[in-house]
């Protein structure tokens, strides 16, 4: 696919399918990833993958977050926070693994080139044919789901990237007009 092509047609897919992508599909994304801006050269990223089991493991850190939320709960809201990461054969979350107080490169710049690197791996799943939706919502936030992915405190998560072969047919891109987001100063 042609670089230009690629960011110009890239979009989310919300239905995924069955297969999780292969070892070299992921390498490839995983390259791609590591090529994000990088200030000082932190590499401030760390990535979890997530499959088969993995996933009804994270279901089930999301089930605990929200009963820890409110522990009347009900059952629906229990298996639905459980079935969340069903919804694609893998999940990749992006953790920014912050490195506190480095002069400067405050912590925004290390989640920003996390979000780089999500984008990244966005882009080679796309370019690979695969489906591809970065998903955060609520449990990016939790502080149930971030200790049970052991994540340090300073740490956020990114994304969560919901990976496999496109499940649906890709939403007609939107025509953006340029001029309702540049302003020039000539």
């Amino acid at each position: 696919m042609d670089a230009m092509t690629l960011l110009h047609e890239r979009s989310s897919m919300g239905k995924l399918m069955g297969p999780a992508p292969s070892p070299e599909q992921l390498e490839a994304m995983y390259r791609a990833a590591l090529r994000a801006p990088d200030h000082k050269e932190l590499r401030p990223w760390r990535f979890i993958e997530f499959s088969g089991e993995g996933l009804s493991r994270l279901g089930e850190l999301f089930a605990e977050a929200e009963f820890r939320e409110d522990p009347h709960v009900g059952d629906a809201a229990l298996d639905a926070a459980r079935k969340k990461p069903l919804r694609a054969p893998m999940i990749i979350a992006v953790i920014a693994k912050v490195t506190p107080e480095i002069p400067k490169v405050p912590k925004i710049e290390q989640v920003i080139s996390s979000g780089c690197a999500a984008h990244g791996i966005l882009l080679a799943a796309h370019a690979q044919g695969l489906g591809a939706m970065w998903r955060s919502g609520k449990y990016a936030f939790d502080s149930t789901v971030h200790k049970g992915l052991g994540l340090a405190e300073d740490d956020e998560i990114v994304a969560f990237i919901y990976l496999g072969t496109p499940g649906g047919r890709h939403k007609p891109l939107p025509d953006h007009d340029i001029d309702d987001y540049v302003e020039r100063w000539d």
